[in-house]
C-alpha cells in the first residue's frame, strides 16, 4: 500500500473519530428532563384537594356576589380578557370575553394565553426559590459568583428578589444615550448584563439600604435561572414549573418565533400597541398565560411541600415597608400587612395594553386572576373581592 493510500485511510479513520465524538457530545447536551439530576431541575407538584368540597348553596351566594361585582366593574361586557375566582381549588366564577385581535374578532377563551406582565415575577421568584430549595444556590448568595461579569459585588440573590439590590431599571438606562444603546436593536438579558458591566451603570442606591421596585432585578434573576439549569430561561421554566403543573397553555415569549403569533394588546381606545426594543427581556415579564393555569400555579405554590418551613417564611417575610401596616414587598410577592394582623398577597401587572392581577388568600385557600389584553386599570380592582372571604377591609362598592 502506498504513503498516498495510507494517508487517505488515515484521514478518514481521523474524520469517523471526530464525527463520533461530536455525535456522543450532541447526546450529552439533549438529555431528556427524566435523566437530568433532579437537584438541578427540581419539580412542583400540584396541591392535592383534601380541603371540603364547597357546597351548592355556598357557591350559589358567592357566584352571585362576584357576578355583581364583575357587571359593576366592567359595565356592558367591556372587559377584554379572563377572569377567574376559586375556592379550595374550585372554580366558583370565570368569564372569558372580548377578541384576541379586533381586527379578526377571535374571540378570548379558557385556553387563550394572554401576557400577564409582572406577574411573570411571581414565576421566576418561584423557580429560583425552588433552586434554593434544592441546594443549587443561597439566598444570600453574591450574585457576581454565578453571572462572572456582574458588577455589583455586594448585590445578592434576596435582593434581587425583594427589590433591594440598588440597580437602575435598563428601561431608563437604555432610552437616552445612543452611545450606552441603540434603540434600534432589539435588548437582551444578556445585553443588560454586559451594559452593566462595561458601560459604567452605577447603581441608584446602596444596596440593601431602601426598596426600589425595579425590572433589571429580575432580568438578572433569568440569567440565573439559565447559569445555573445549563438551559434557557424558556426551557427552564416548562420543566420546572409548567409541565409538572400540566400549565399546557403557558409559555415564555420568545421574541423571534412567537412576535407574529402572540395575541396583541391594546390602548383602551382599541388601538393596537406594537412591539419595540424592550420586547425580548424576559423573567420580569414575557409569560403568557390563563386564569385556569395560574390556578394550578397557585395551588401548588401554597402545597405544604412547595418549600421547606424555613424558607417560606422568609418568602412571605415585609423587606420594602413602603408605608407601614400598609404596602410590602416579599420574595417575588407583594403585600399588605394591616396592623390587625391580616395579610393581604397579591402581585400586580402592566406590559403595553395587558394588565394582570393576582391575588392568594392564603389562609382561604382563595385564587383570584384576573388578565386583560385592552388596557384598563379596573383588571386591579379585583382585590375588592376579598372581603367575601375574609377580614379584608376593600370596599366592594368603591369606585
Amino acid at each position: 500500500m502506498n504513503l498516498l493510500k495510507k494517508a487517505n485511510i488515515l484521514q478518514i479513520v481521523l474524520l469517523t473519530l471526530v464525527l463520533s465524538s461530536c455525535t456522543k457530545e450532541k447526546k450529552k447536551v439533549e438529555l431528556s428532563d427524566a435523566q437530568l439530576p433532579k437537584s438541578i431541575l427540581p419539580s412542583m407538584k400540584p396541591l392535592r384537594n383534601e380541603s371540603p368540597k364547597l357546597t351548592a348553596e355556598y357557591i350559589k351566594t358567592t357566584k352571585e356576589a362576584i357576578d355583581s361585582f364583575y357587571k359593576k366593574n366592567w359595565p356592558g361586557n367591556s372587559a377584554n380578557g379572563g377572569f377567574l375566582v376559586a375556592k379550595n381549588g374550585q372554580i366558583i366564577y370565570e368569564k372569558y370575553e372580548g377578541y384576541t385581535n379586533f381586527r379578526t374578532k377571535d374571540s378570548i377563551t379558557s385556553s387563550t394565553p394572554l401576557h400577564i406582565a409582572s406577574v411573570s415575577k411571581v414565576l421566576t421568584a418561584t423557580a429560583i426559590l425552588k433552586l434554593v430549595n434544592a441546594k443549587r444556590i443561597e439566598l444570600d448568595q453574591k450574585v457576581n459568583t454565578i453571572l462572572k461579569e456582574f458588577p455589583f459585588p455586594d448585590v445578592t440573590i434576596r435582593t434581587l428578589l425583594n427589590h433591594r439590590s440598588g440597580m437602575r431599571n435598563y428601561a431608563y438606562f437604555t432610552d437616552r444615550d445612543k452611545n450606552i444603546w441603540d434603540r434600534h436593536n432589539i435588548l437582551t438579558n444578556q445585553d443588560i448584563l454586559t451594559i452593566m458591566a462595561t458601560k459604567n451603570i452605577g447603581l441608584e442606591s446602596k444596596t440593601d439600604t431602601r426598596f426600589a421596585y425595579c425590572n433589571t432585578n429580575y432580568a438578572m434573576l433569568a440569567l440565573i435561572i439559565e447559569k445555573v439549569t445549563k438551559r434557557s430561561y424558556k426551557d427552564a421554566m416548562n420543566t420546572i414549573i409548567f409541565k409538572p403543573l400540566g400549565m399546557k397553555n403557558t409559555f415564555v415569549f420568545d421574541y423571534e418565533k412567537d412576535k407574529d403569533k402572540i395575541v396583541p394588546s391594546y390602548k383602551a381606545n382599541r388601538v393596537e400597541i406594537g412591539k419595540d426594543y424592550l420586547d425580548a427581556v424576559y423573567g420580569d415579564k414575557n409569560i403568557y398565560s390563563t386564569p385556569r393555569d395560574l390556578l394550578k400555579f397557585d395551588r401548588a405554590r401554597n402545597s405544604r411541600t412547595f418549600l421547606e418551613p424555613k424558607l417560606l417564611n422568609q418568602v412571605y417575610k415585609g423587606y420594602s415597608n413602603e408605608r407601614e401596616g400598609k404596602k410590602n414587598y416579599g420574595l417575588g410577592i407583594r403585600m399588605i400587612n394591616w396592623e390587625t394582623g391580616q395579610n393581604f398577597y397579591f402581585h400586580n401587572g402592566w406590559w403595553h395594553g395587558n394588565t394582570s392581577a393576582y391575588v392568594t388568600l392564603q389562609k382561604e385557600q382563595v385564587t383570584m386572576i384576573a388578565l386583560s389584553n385592552k388596557f384598563t386599570r379596573q383588571t386591579y380592582n379585583i382585590r375588592k373581592l376579598s372581603k367575601l372571604f375574609g377580614d379584608y377591609p376593600f370596599e366592594t362598592d368603591d369606585e
